[in-house]
């Protein structure tokens, strides 16, 4: 990668965040770490391929980013109250986490729990009008289901496991797998560049594709399922049951970004817009009366690209705050 897709990606990673431990929810602060050290973490990860004969072990960290299926486990040498491990596939991954063994005390205060998703500065992804669950749903408490619940699985190709050890020696071990998803929807992506179809087959749901990266997007077909028949002096698709919208912005959940272009009718691209922003989503809404499908491709901006968008209103709103 280059020194540009680094300093971008370590937007995600100086966002890692972890529960303080109150309550059923989860109450972030930041953690205080080297840009450099973070991104090391995932690209170490990233470039390990192993046979598939061989089981990939390594201990967990209290601050970790897992891209590479294997068996992990955390020993406390001390008491580490402030843990949290982010787990990624591909985008037509599911995340499955698989308790092996746990030696805590729950009733002492200790806890492993695992979110659908992840949570970045109290942003949460998919944000909950992308979710196909209830808030409360997308939570898994190990020391309330305890063994009834030895597997969790994700919805998308992101999921967290955050805990809380007060003794040195509490320990705990997880197996990660990924698990092939048809029609994958909530979709974080690793790199800054890539290609992508979303495909939702006649379901009332809303997909969202996340580069958490200043990119060029370039659509090359979008298909709508509705007739173009809309009133096209209603502005933007308001009316359209289908549509898809580009967004721009600084955190991860959708419903507080930065509406960059509405499309809402059919057409063979190509289609490109430039999002001078830290995070950059393909969001796709379908009423689930038709069969949607967007395609796009993706790639990083360039230091002289995004010297010429600063002096725009949207590129104004990236940088504040």
């Amino acid at each position: 990668m280059t020194g540009s897709s680094r300093a971008h990606l370590c937007f995600l990673l100086l966002s890692v965040t972890a529960l303080l431990g109150r309550g059923r929810y989860i109450d972030m602060q930041e953690n205080e770490i080297s840009a450099e050290g973070l991104f090391s973490l995932l690209n170490s990860e990233l470039k390990r391929e192993l046979p598939d004969e061989y089981i990939y072990r390594r201990p967990l960290r209290c601050l970790d980013m897992v891209a590479v299926e294997g068996q992990f486990t955390f020993t406390a040498d001390r008491p580490q109250l402030n843990c949290a491990a982010f787990f990624i596939g591909e985008p037509t991954d599911l995340i499955s986490i698989e308790y092996d063994s746990v030696d805590i005390d729950c009733r002492g205060g200790d806890f492993i729990k695992v979110f659908d998703g992840w949570v970045m500065k109290g942003e949460k992804f998919p944000s909950s009008q992308d979710h196909p669950l209830p808030l409360f749903e997308r939570y898994s408490d190990y020391c309330v289901s305890g063994e009834a619940q030895p597997i969790i699985r994700s919805s998308q190709n992101v999921a967290m496991v955050f805990f809380r050890l007060h003794q040195a020696g509490s320990s705990f071990t997880i197996t990660f797998r990924k698990i092939l998803n048809p029609f994958p929807c909530n979709v974080i992506s690793q790199t800054p560049e890539g290609r992508f179809s979303m495909v939702i087959p006649q379901q009332h749901r809303n997909c969202s594709y996340s580069i958490i990266y200043p990119v060029e997007i370039q659509i090359g077909e979008l298909s709508l399922g509705h007739h173009n028949d809309l009133k096209r002096s209603a502005p933007g698709c308001v009316g359209a049951g289908d549509f898809v919208e580009l967004l721009g912005g600084k955190g991860v959940d959708t419903s507080k970004m930065y509406p960059m272009a509405d499309l809402c009718y059919s057409f063979n691209g190509p289609a490109q817009l430039k999002v001078g922003c830290d995070n950059t989503v393909v969001r796709m809404v379908s009423s689930g009366k038709f069969v949607n499908r967007v395609s796009f491709q993706y790639r990083l901006l360039d230091n002289q690209e995004l010297q010429k968008l600063k002096g725009n209103s949207v590129e104004d709103m990236c940088l504040s705050g």
